[in-house]
């Protein structure tokens, strides 16, 4: 039996091949999962090119964490193509350039605010807009980089990384009644479009497979999916408001 099997899974920010959420939707279609993706605007299209890279066909639906009239629409969207769901997974992270390489000090509230609002806050407005189509059981999963430490160039994208972490535990406090787990899988620095955007990130994937006791591929997604597949699956059903760390050890190594 697959790890999977029998569930539907709502995947956000899938966007090139080489996104982590990508790999979680194709591991969770190998291990048995229905797969729903979103997507928005000028991202819709790239989004559903990229899906046909999946092992099975998946429906994309309409979701800017921004618009109100998304959120209030994405589950009756998503229930065009299922009456349930079992697993969402939050994969959702942007900056203006503004805020980040450099520019802690003097980045302007405006875009900072941007930043809180999509980076952290899509994670609560995400819960409650599936929350119709949750039960008990189901699994929320999202993806952080250590906000634990301040490091060089991540700026307001690390205070807001910061806020997810936050924003997860309280949604776990206050969905667990409801038998929904909220977890948040730290994943070393991987090269995907996310991190490519943030100016002279590159410094922050300098030495970390030095540093790490099982070593790092920063080409390689493959590890952190895994993670939250695992932690959409039945295998964790007493986990809730944990921080998985998935960057080879090195939160745990002095520098």
């Amino acid at each position: 039996m697959a790890l999977l099997d029998g569930t539907t899974v709502l995947v956000t920010g899938v966007l090139t091949e080489g996104s982590i959420a990508f790999h979680v939707a194709r591991i969770a279609q190998e291990q048995g999962a229905q797969v729903v993706l979103t997507s928005f605007g000028r991202q819709m299209r790239l989004t559903e090119v990229i899906a046909r890279r999946l092992p099975a066909p998946v429906p994309v639906v309409q979701l800017d964490v921004q618009s109100s009239d998304d959120l209030e629409g994405l589950a009756a969207a998503v229930g065009e193509y299922t009456d349930h769901l079992d697993g969402v997974v939050h994969s959702i992270g942007f900056a203006p350039q503004s805020v980040l390489g450099g520019h802690f000090l003097d980045g302007p509230w405006p875009d900072v605010a941007t930043a809180l609002e999509v980076s952290a806050y899509s994670l609560k407005a995400l819960a409650m807009a599936s929350r119709p189509l949750l039960s008990r059981g189901s699994s929320i999963v999202g993806l952080t980089f250590d906000a634990s430490v301040a490091w060089p160039v991540y700026d307001w994208m690390g205070v807001s990384k910061a806020a997810l972490e936050a924003t997860s535990r309280y949604l776990a406090r206050d969905l667990g009644p409801d038998g929904i787990r909220v977890n948040l899988v730290a994943a070393g620095p991987i090269r995907s479009t996310a991190a490519k955007s943030i100016p002279g990130f590159e410094g922050i994937e300098a030495g970390w497979d030095a540093r790490a006791p099982l070593g790092w591929d920063v080409g390689d997604a493959d590890p952190t999916a895994r993670a939250v597949v695992a932690l959409l699956s039945e295998w964790f059903p007493a986990t809730t408001g944990e921080i998985v760390h998935v960057d080879g050890g090195v939160h745990a190594m002095g520098q």
